[in-house]
């Protein structure tokens, strides 16, 4: 007969990602619903009655007396990286760089590999890859002139190597590429499986915090733009950063999701040219158009990406079709936002659309889903239909409501700012959009009806 106690002491299965325990193994998480999660795990202990008490690492001071100089940021070199960790990378930081493949992310940590070693002052860099040879990655900092003595490069995919590495070189920087192909001899399961990705994260975080050294991490994406991995990878580490862009597109967004030292929604800009990545400290013109000679079917507006405004240019394009459904297509828009700003035109507009295939994209790849796009869209969508342009140097800020009213935005007088330095001198704004600034000559517009009065 077996022990009362036989129960207890099996195993349980456990999801990585919610913690959820079911009795036996299941593809299925039934609590968070995420795939092939779920894995053996070892019975929890009981819970001692006492805890005896242990000598503290440091002790307890006024927190008036702590020192602030280990914890303040340092300049990566890059502007529009520094921009996006708060002023820079804080020593004992861990960041994780994620994005998809081909985005350019090893080629932006190599140039931060670079511009880190030009400055003595700071150490040396010590770039480990556990993708390419280093042959492959020498090849490509020729090529990005990226080659300093100062930098050193190791192929590595042991966790206790790149631990050997980091005692040989001792550096001020480093950078691991990437944490999936990386695997802990102390962890079962294969490189990039739940249990090897959380036991290397986790030992390169105590690494961090135990000398003070800020650790780069690149992170592979799932087809849905998540984070490879447990989600606990996320909570580990500091900072999360995603390397967003095109592979038609030059251009590269660096987007802020998590920043326990700074603003986590901050965006920094960059353009993928043949010879590395390059910042973009001004990228507003990169998505607007300005011709000698207007057009119809098109307006600009302002979005704000974390603290930055930019100017942006939405295009349609209406051609009357004999379809019983006519097409609509979107890019670089909200397709249900598109939608819906085309039934206000047809009922408080008076400008029906029903008849006639509509397309609508932006200008340069940008994708704007923000609401302050909705009046643009739909002054683009009727300067379209009546085969008229709007007037040269204007922008349009609003949000169009169901109701044919155009609601507030926030952050008005810094859309129109930013559109003043790049020589817009008109605009349509919303009620109460509080102080303008000077220079702009701004037009209320209260429903959808005042705002079609500059196309007619």
């Amino acid at each position: 007969m077996p022990p009362k106690n036989a129960r207890a002491a099996r195993p349980a299965f456990r999801c990585a990602d919610c913690g959820h325990e079911v009795a036996k193994w299941v593809g299925r998480c039934p609590s968070c619903q995420a795939w092939g999660t779920v894995e053996e795990a070892a019975p929890a202990r009981p819970a001692l009655a006492k805890v005896s008490a242990g000598a503290p690492a440091t002790p307890a001071r006024p927190i008036a007396e702590v020192d602030l100089d280990s914890a303040r940021a340092v300049s990566t070199g890059i502007g529009e990286l520094d921009r996006v960790l708060g002023g820079g990378i804080v020593p004992g930081a861990v960041v994780l760089l994620a994005g998809e493949p081909g985005v350019g992310k090893s080629t932006l940590l190599l140039e931060v590999a670079h511009r880190w070693a030009t400055n003595s002052a700071r150490g040396p860099s010590l770039y480990v890859t556990g993708e390419e040879s280093a042959g492959q990655v020498r090849l490509r900092a020729e090529r990005t002139d990226s080659v300093h003595p100062q930098l050193y490069l190791g192929a590595e995919s042991d966790l206790s190597a790149v631990l050997g590495h980091v005692d040989a070189v001792r550096p001020g920087l480093l950078i691991v590429d990437s944490v999936q192909t990386v695997q802990s001899p102390d962890a079962e399961g294969s490189p990039g499986g739940v249990t090897q990705v959380r036991a290397v994260t986790t030992a390169l975080v105590a690494l961090a915090k135990e000398r003070g050294l800020p650790v780069v991490l690149v992170g592979h994406v799932t087809k849905d733009g998540a984070v490879a991995g447990p989600r606990v990878l996320e909570h580990l580490v500091d900072v999360v950063l995603h390397f967003e862009g095109d592979r038609h597109s030059a251009l590269r967004m660096l987007r802020g999701v998590k920043n326990r030292f700074g603003p986590a929604d901050e965006v920094g800009c960059f353009e993928q040219r043949d010879d590395g990545i390059a910042e973009v400290p001004d990228p507003s013109g990169l998505f607007i158009n300005r011709q000698e000679t207007v057009v119809d079917g098109t307006a600009v507006t302002v979005m704000v990406e974390g603290k930055r405004p930019l100017l942006v240019e939405v295009q349609a394009l209406l051609m009357q079709t004999q379809m019983a459904m006519p097409r609509r297509s979107v890019s670089g828009l909200d397709s249900a936002r598109v939608s819906m700003t085309l039934a206000v035109l047809g009922k408080h507009g008076k400008i029906p659309t029903s008849e006639y295939d509509v397309f609508a994209a932006t200008v340069g790849g940008q994708r704007v889903s923000e609401p302050a796009a909705d009046l643009a869209v739909a002054l683009a969508i009727a300067s379209s239909r009546k085969s008229k342009p709007l007037p040269p140097n204007l922008v349009v800020v609003g949000e169009v409501g169901l109701a044919g009213e155009i609601r507030r935005v926030n952050g008005v007088g810094r859309r129109l700012a930013e559109a003043a330095r790049l020589g817009f001198d008109r605009a349509l704004v919303p009620p109460d959009s509080g102080p303008l600034p000077k220079g702009v000559r701004a037009t209320v517009v209260s429903n959808i009806g005042d705002a079609l009065k500059i196309v007619r």
